[in-house]
C-alpha cells in the first residue's frame, strides 16, 4: 500500500468527540495573568497551539493534524467557553475573521525567526507608541507559540521511534524539519511545505475557515527548483509530499465537517510573464492523487501558457473531480486593476473560498453575500396594479422602472452589509497571529482589521440569476412589446397563478429567445445586467473605504432563493431554482456548447472583480485523447473573447442517476457543485437534481 493510500485509511478512523478549538483558547484566557487585551488574545492563541498533544499519522510526511482538537467537553468546559467567549468574542464572517490568503511568500522567504526579527525592528520604530508595542508583542508571542508547536511535533516524532507501524527514517526527517523551522527559514522544499502546512494548521486550529493556501507553485518554487537541480528532490517525491499535506485538508470531512481551501497555480508573475513551472504540474498531480473534494484548486490560464499545462488541467478535470476551476488571467487582472491596486500586487492575486479574487496577503479577510435581482423584477410585476403595468408603453420604460427598483435594492444591500460588518469594540477583537501574515501589519504595528493591511477591506456582492433575468426580460419584450400577444398585466396574473390556467401564455414565454444560444435578443440583457449592476455597486465602499466587488456566483443559493420566489416571465414555475451563477438556465441552452460560450463571453467581465462561476457539463468521452484538444481550443477561444471562468463536470448523466438511486455504490463519486466540489451522494436531493439538470454536451 502506498503512503498516500495508507494515510487515507488512517484518516477514515474519524476522531472521537467535537471539534473544540475555542475550549483551548478559553483555557488560555483563564490562565492569562495579563491585563493587556492584545496580550490576553495572544495567550489564548498560544494555548490553542501548544496545549493539545500533537498527533502524527503512521503515514505522515508533512505533519500537522487537527485531531487533537476533537474532545468530549464536560459541563464545566461548556461553562468556561461560555464565560470567556462572552468576555473575548470573535469576529464573524462579515467582520473579517477568515477567507484570507496569507503572505506565505514572506513566511517561506525569511521563516519564523525572520518574522520575529521584523517585529523587533518595528518595535524600535514605534518605541514611543505603547499600543503598537503591545500589539507587536502579542504578534511575537503567537509566533513563539508556533515554534513551540513545531518543537512539540519534533519531540512527538522522536518519541514514536520504535513504535510498530511507524517508519524511523520518516520520523527522524519530520523531527529534523520541525526543529529546523524554529531556527531559520526553510532550506529545502520539504521544510518549506512543512512550514506552510503548519501555519495553515494553526489557522484551522484557531477555528478559521476557508483559509487559502494560494500560489503554492510560486512561493515554494525557488526551493523546489533548488532541490530538483541538486538532485535531492524528484517530481514524483514532490507530488507525494504535496498530496500528503493536501489530504489532511479533508480531516474534517472524515469527521462530518468540511473546509474550503483554495490553492492557486499558474498565471503570471509580478513582471507579467507566464509563471507555469514544474511545481505547477506536481500540484495538479497531487490533487489528482488525493481524489477528494478537499483542495479547491484554481488554475490561472494565460494566453501564452503551454497547451501542455491546460491539457493536464483537463486530464485532472476529466477524472470526475471537476477541478481545477479555470480562470482567465487577463480578465481577472484587468478587473482588479480597475480598483486601483498596484499592478505588481494585482498580478500576484489568488482566490479565497470558492472563486473569489484576492490580493494575496494585502487586504483584510473576505466577506460576501448574495444579491438577487429577480426579487425586484417580481416587485414590479406582482405589486403594480393592472392599469399601472399596462400603462408602461415600451421596453425602454419598463427597463427604466426596473433599474430604479434595482437601485433601491442595492442601497438596502449596502446598508445591511455595513451593519453586518460593524464591530463595536475592535480593540477587544484583534487577530495577532493572522496579522503576522498580512503585509504591512508588522511594519505599521496594527491589526489586520484595524488599518494594518496595505489595502482596505473588500466585499463581494454575488449576483444571482443572470439567465433567469435575461430570459424573463426577453420574454416580456417578445410577448408584450413586439408580438403583442399578451399584456404585461396578463403576464403578472399568470405569475400569481403559477401559470395554472395560463399554459398557452407560458409556452409563449418559454418559446422566447433564451440566453446561452448566441442570440442577441436575449444576450443583450445579460450585457445590460452586468453593466448596470456594476455601475450601481461602484458607487459604494466598505466601512474603511474599500471596494465593493461583484461576482456572477450563487454557490447553491440559486436553489434556496428560488424556493421563495413566484413564477417568472421566462416560464419558470414558483419555487424552482433560479439559473445558476453566470450560466444560462439549464436546458435552455439548446444550440450546443459553442453557442453557449459565445453568449457567456458577451458581458464585460472585467467589471466583475470578484470572479465568475460558469458550470458546464461534458460526457467523459470529451476528455479522451484525440478529443480533448477540441475542448482545449474551445476554452482558448472562450477566454480570448472575454470569458472569465469555466468549471466542468465530466460525469455522465447516467452515472449521476444511478448514484441517486444506489448511493451505496458511489461513496467516492466527486462532482463540481458550484465554486467547490463534493461527494455527490452526500449532497441534498435538490442540489443533486440541479447538477443533473445541467445541459450535458456530447461533443465540442
Amino acid at each position: 500500500m502506498s503512503i498516500l493510500n495508507g494515510l487515507k485509511e488512517e484518516m477514515k478512523n474519524a476522531p472521537q468527540g467535537v471539534f473544540c478549538p475555542h475550549l483551548f483558547k478559553c483555557r488560555g484566557y483563564e490562565a492569562s495573568r495579563s491585563e493587556c487585551l492584545p496580550d490576553i488574545r495572544a495567550d489564548g492563541i498560544a494555548a490553542v497551539f501548544t496545549q493539545p498533544k500533537p498527533y502524527i499519522y503512521k503515514n505522515d510526511l508533512i505533519v500537522g493534524s487537527i485531531r487533537p482538537y476533537y474532545v468530549a467537553p464536560t459541563q464545566e468546559d461548556a461553562e468556561l467557553v461560555s464565560q470567556y467567549m462572552a468576555k473575548y468574542p470573535e469576529r464573524n464572517f462579515w467582520q473579517g475573521v477568515d477567507h484570507f490568503a496569507p503572505d506565505y511568500f514572506t513566511a517561506v522567504n525569511i521563516g519564523i525567526p525572520g518574522l520575529i526579527g521584523k517585529i523587533e525592528k518595528s518595535k524600535e520604530a514605534h518605541k514611543d507608541d505603547a499600543e503598537k508595542i503591545a500589539f507587536l508583542d502579542s504578534m511575537k508571542k503567537t509566533l513563539i507559540a508556533l515554534c513551540d508547536k513545531l518543537t512539540a511535533y519534533a519531540e512527538a516524532a522522536k518519541a514514536l521511534i520504535g513504535t510498530p507501524g511507524y517508519d524511523e527514517k520518516r520520523l527522524t526527517l519530520i523531527a529534523d524539519n520541525c526543529i529546523a523551522l524554529t531556527k531559520h527559514a526553510p532550506k529545502t522544499f520539504m521544510e518549506g511545505l512543512q512550514l506552510v502546512w503548519m501555519i495553515h494548521n494553526c489557522f484551522v486550529s484557531e477555528g478559521r475557515y476557508a483559509m487559502a493556501i494560494g500560489r503554492i507553485d510560486m512561493f515554494l518554487y525557488p526551493l523546489y527548483k533548488q532541490d530538483i537541480e541538486n538532485g535531492s528532490l524528484t517530481d514524483e517525491y514532490a507530488t507525494e509530499l504535496l498530496a500528503n499535506a493536501f489530504l489532511k485538508i479533508c480531516e474534517r470531512r472524515f469527521s462530518g465537517g468540511d473546509d474550503v481551501v483554495n490553492i492557486c497555480i499558474g498565471g503570471v508573475d509580478e513582471e507579467g510573464n507566464c509563471s507555469v513551472n514544474g511545481l505547477s504540474y506536481c500540484v495538479l498531480h497531487a490533487v489528482r492523487d488525493v481524489n477528494l473534494p478537499g483542495p479547491n484548486l484554481s488554475a490561472r490560464i494565460t494566453p501564452d501558457c503551454p497547451d501542455e499545462f491546460l491539457d493536464e488541467c483537463l486530464k485532472v478535470i476529466g477524472t470526475g473531480l471537476g477541478y481545477p476551476a479555470l480562470m482567465n488571467d487577463p480578465v481577472n487582472i484587468t478587473a482588479l486593476s480597475r480598483k486601483g491596486y498596484d499592478i505588481r500586487d494585482v498580478r500576484n492575486y489568488c482566490m479565497v473560498g470558492c472563486i473569489e479574487n484576492f490580493i494575496t496577503g494585502m487586504q483584510p479577510p473576505w466577506s460576501d453575500n448574495r444579491f438577487d435581482p429577480i426579487c425586484y423584477l417580481e416587485d414590479i410585476l406582482l405589486k403594480y396594479d393592472a392599469e399601472a403595468l399596462d400603462n408602461i408603453t415600451d421596453m425602454d420604460e419598463f427597463m427604466s422602472i426596473y433599474e430604479a427598483q434595482l437601485a433601491i435594492g442595492v442601497e438596502e444591500y449596502i446598508q445591511r452589509m455595513r451593519a453586518n460588518a460593524y464591530v463595536e469594540d475592535p480593540e477587544n477583537m484583534t487577530s495577532p497571529f493572522l496579522s503576522c501574515f498580512c503585509d504591512f501589519c508588522i511594519e505599521r504595528g496594527l491589526d489586520i482589521n484595524m488599518g494594518g493591511s496595505k489595502y482596505p477591506s473588500v466585499h463581494g456582492a454575488a449576483l444571482m440569476g443572470i439567465g433567469t433575468v435575461s430570459d424573463s426580460l426577453a420574454a416580456i419584450e417578445k410577448t408584450v412589446y413586439e408580438t403583442k400577444k399578451a399584456k404585461l398585466s396578463e403576464i403578472a396574473e399568470a405569475l400569481k397563478a403559477d401559470f395554472a390556467g395560463y399554459e398557452e401564455l407560458r409556452e409563449l414565454c418559454r418559446s422566447a429567445p433564451k440566453y446561452g444560444n448566441n442570440s442577441e435578443y436575449a444576450d443583450k440583457y445579460a450585457v445590460w445586467y452586468t453593466k448596470t449592476l456594476n455601475d450601481m455597486f461602484d458607487n459604494y465602499t466598505t466601512y474603511d473605504g474599500g471596494a465593493v466587488y461583484t461576482a456572477m456566483a450563487a454557490n447553491v443559493s440559486n436553489i434556496h432563493a428560488g424556493r421563495d420566489l413566484a413564477a417568472t416571465p421566462d416560464g419558470r414555475l414558483a419555487g424552482k431554482p433560479l439559473s445558476d451563477a453566470a450560466s444560462p438556465t439549464y436546458g435552455c441552452d439548446t444550440r450546443g456548447v459553442t453557442s453557449t460560450l459565445l453568449s457567456l463571453s458577451k458581458p464585460d467581465y472585467t467589471r466583475c472583480a470578484c470572479g465568475t462561476v460558469v458550470n458546464q457539463k461534458f460526457t467523459p468521452a470529451a476528455f479522451k485523447d484525440g478529443k480533448r484538444e477540441k475542448l482545449l481550443q474551445l476554452i482558448r477561444v472562450y477566454f480570448s473573447r472575454g470569458g472569465q471562468e469555466i468549471q466542468i463536470n465530466s460525469t455522465s448523466r447516467e452515472t449521476l442517476i444511478d448514484a441517486m438511486e444506489h448511493p451505496e455504490n458511489y461513496p467516492t463519486l466527486v462532482v463540481r457543485v458550484s465554486g467547490f466540489s463534493a461527494i455527490f451522494v452526500t449532497l441534498g436531493r435538490e442540489v443533486q437534481e440541479d447538477i443533473l439538470s445541467r445541459t450535458q454536451h456530447e461533443t465540442v
